[in-house]
């Protein structure tokens, strides 16, 4: 009796083979199968001029200000990976760290069509781009997931381009949200982590949930990671991706508050129980996101958007993670109370750009620029400031600011527009023949 049976499912199988491969198509391989074609692999050419005999060669500023010593041309290729967004009008999201620098972009489909990509935007903070390419038929696209509902140990997948090897799939779990990653000099936050293998070539590409929903962008910028990988979650890219689609790049949200750090004697001042952390208003600009929101003088904050902030430090990198028109939520300690209040955010004011960096660093500039040269010539310095203290002076010329070249009092206000959410700006300022590098807190 047992061999009869024995031998009836033999035969079943034998007549049946769909059976052993619909078992093995599980969850994950249909994930696969759903969004592969969505996935792309991205090479980047990058040319820059250099002078091998010149100690300065690679930097932007001496690039803008020496031009005479770069005589030879230098180029690098770097692989990595996007997933098609939008696929009528062909937008792909990626690293901004992959696209970076790019002077050509090729894009490759998962039918081996080549095309030509276009950087529409990219924003180091967040480490995003979005590129765009031309198809004559609408692109295959990838489904938006939810990544506020993401479950420690659900599981997840990865796939991308890792060393130049196509459409390579990793699986593995989530292992913590909200992660903070420092990579070289920035904070990055609210990094989804895995231990799905994510390497160099898979950044850009997609995270996916078991159901095939992308729920994450992989990015390799933390390369002491082993074992560990991480990706931006999506509804923080979707975002970014408007952001980048509408302005070309992300301007960080304006509340319109000055904040000094919470010592000792101004907590008891306050009020504030010694186990609590925040940070002090010590300004509200008139007109300000802020101040229609009821945020005083005086007040702490406690947190920004359920995040603590022990310093102003702590609430400008936390403020750097979110967009102009964003509804933010605070909470503020006021008078033996804690207060909730949100905040709609808004664009920088660019009339404000002039006094604010006054207030902050305390240099005026002259509105009326450097006569056809470059940078932007210091006016007023106030002596209780930084800037004073370590002896800057009218008619020393601004020539940089962070990354940005000084051209005029537009570029200036630009400057100020993009970096105001800072802590600290980084200045190359002139004095006769001479350029000096320095770094003031803002």
């Amino acid at each position: 009796m047992k061999f009869k049976y024995l031998f009836v499912l033999i035969g079943f199988l034998i007549a049946c083979p769909g059976v052993e491969a619909s078992q093995r198509r599980s969850p994950v391989v249909m994930a696969v199968e759903k969004v592969s074609p969505a996935v792309v692999n991205i090479s980047i050419v990058v040319k820059e001029k250099a002078s091998p005999f010149f100690p300065f060669g690679r930097d932007d500023f001496f690039k803008d200000f020496f031009p005479e010593f770069f005589t030879r041309e230098y180029q690098h290729t770097s692989l990595g990976s996007g997933v098609i967004m939008d696929g009528k009008n062909g937008y792909i999201v990626t690293n901004h760290h992959v696209v970076a620098g790019a002077t050509e972009i090729k894009v490759i489909t998962s039918d081996q069509m080549e095309y030509v990509g276009k950087t529409i935007g990219s924003d180091p903070r967040s480490d995003l781009a979005v590129i765009k390419i031309e198809a004559k038929e609408k692109l295959p696209e990838a489904k938006l997931g939810d990544s506020d509902d993401l479950m420690i140990g659900e599981t997840v997948i990865a796939i991308g381009n890792p060393f130049g090897l196509t459409h390579t799939v990793t699986t593995g779990v989530v292992s913590a949200l909200d992660r903070s990653v420092r990579a070289e000099d920035r904070i990055y936050r609210h990094f989804i982590q895995t231990d799905a293998s994510i390497n160099p070539g898979n950044s850009g590409g997609p995270l996916l949930n078991i159901d095939g929903d992308l729920i994450g962008i992989n990015t390799a910028i933390y390369q002491k990671a082993q074992g560990i990988g991480f990706a931006i979650p999506i509804n923080k890219a979707k975002r970014i991706v408007r952001e980048l689609l509408r302005a070309g790049e992300v301007r960080p949200p304006w509340i319109g508050l000055d904040l000094q750090e919470l010592t000792k004697d101004l907590k008891s001042h306050f009020g504030l129980p010694a186990e609590k952390r925040g940070v002090l208003v010590s300004d509200v600009y008139l007109g300000s996101p802020a101040e229609k929101a009821g945020i005083k003088r005086g007040d702490v904050i406690l947190s920004l958007e359920g995040f603590a902030v022990d310093s102003p430090e702590e609430y400008h990198e936390t403020l750097g993670e979110y967009t102009a028109n964003e509804r933010l939520s605070f909470k503020i300690f006021r008078k033996g109370k804690q207060i909730n209040l949100t905040v709609e955010a808004s664009s920088f004011p660019m009339e404000l750009a002039s006094d604010v960096f006054y207030r902050r660093v305390g240099i005026r500039i002259e509105e009326r620029g450097t006569k056809g040269q470059a940078g932007v010539i210091i006016e007023e310095v106030r002596k209780d400031s930084e800037a004073g203290r370590i002896g800057l002076r009218p008619g020393d010329v601004i020539l940089q600011i962070n990354d940005r070249a000084m051209t005029g009092t537009k570029e200036f206000k630009e400057a100020v527009s993009l970096y105001h959410h800072l802590s600290s700006l980084n200045l190359v300022v002139k004095r006769g023949a001479y350029a000096y590098s320095l770094t003031l807190p803002f």
